[in-house]
């Protein structure tokens, strides 16, 4: 597939951008590549990282539950950019890989809790429109498990994270193409480029 927007390089941004690059390197959500596309534009690129900071790494919210509702965008879009990356801190946090698999069934499946599927519902209700869930069992659910606050830290995060993974799915790019040579933050099957291709090729790739 054609690079439709190029990475900048490295090289030719500033002391500071080059720092968030290393970091997105290191320890990824997000992984260069797709920082070094929003470096084209310095405020886009500031905008991205700094409200991702705010919203996903920190916050009121639980971050574990903020990386299930990141994944599942990921699944319901089908950014495989994103979807192939998994959060360190929520790693640490106990979130475990099974935790994963069920998303696009959280309704039926034993693995997430009340609250969990609670967060999940108000993801699908912002992806896809209220028509999508029972709107009346997602707000009292929502009320009974959140503050208004974690509301709404929680809706802009999900927010943010389904416009840019729209754009970034349009955009096309991959993991490995850009500050290669780390496994960070990449699900299991996808720590190179040669296991990225395999896990791709598989018949059982939830991209498929």
């Amino acid at each position: 597939m054609p690079q439709r927007i190029s990475y900048v390089p490295f090289d030719s941004v500033d002391t500071e951008m080059q720092g968030e690059l290393e970091r997105c390197a290191a320890h990824g959500t997000p992984r260069p590549e797709s920082s070094a596309v929003r470096a084209h534009s310095e405020r886009s690129f500031w905008f991205f990282a700094n409200s991702w900071q705010s919203l996903f790494r920190e916050g009121v919210v639980d971050h574990g539950l903020k990386e299930l509702c990141r994944v599942y965008i990921s699944r319901t879009v089908t950014c495989e950019f994103c979807g192939n990356q998994r959060s360190e801190k929520a790693a640490e946090g106990g979130l475990q890989e099974m935790q994963y698999d069920d998303l696009l069934n959280f309704e039926t499946s034993e693995v997430y809790t009340d609250e969990q599927k609670a967060a999940l519902r108000y993801a699908q209700a912002i992806a896809w429109g209220p028509a999508s869930v029972d709107e009346e069992l997602m707000w009292s659910q929502l009320h009974h498990h959140f503050t208004e606050e974690q509301l709404v830290e929680l809706g802009c995060c999900i927010g943010l994270t389904f416009g840019q993974q729209s754009w970034i799915r349009l955009l096309g790019i991959d993991h490995h193409q850009y500050m290669a040579g780390t496994a960070a933050s990449m699900a299991p099957g996808f720590e190179d480029a040669a296991a990225l291709s395999r896990s791709k090729a598989d018949e059982a790739y939830w991209a498929s």
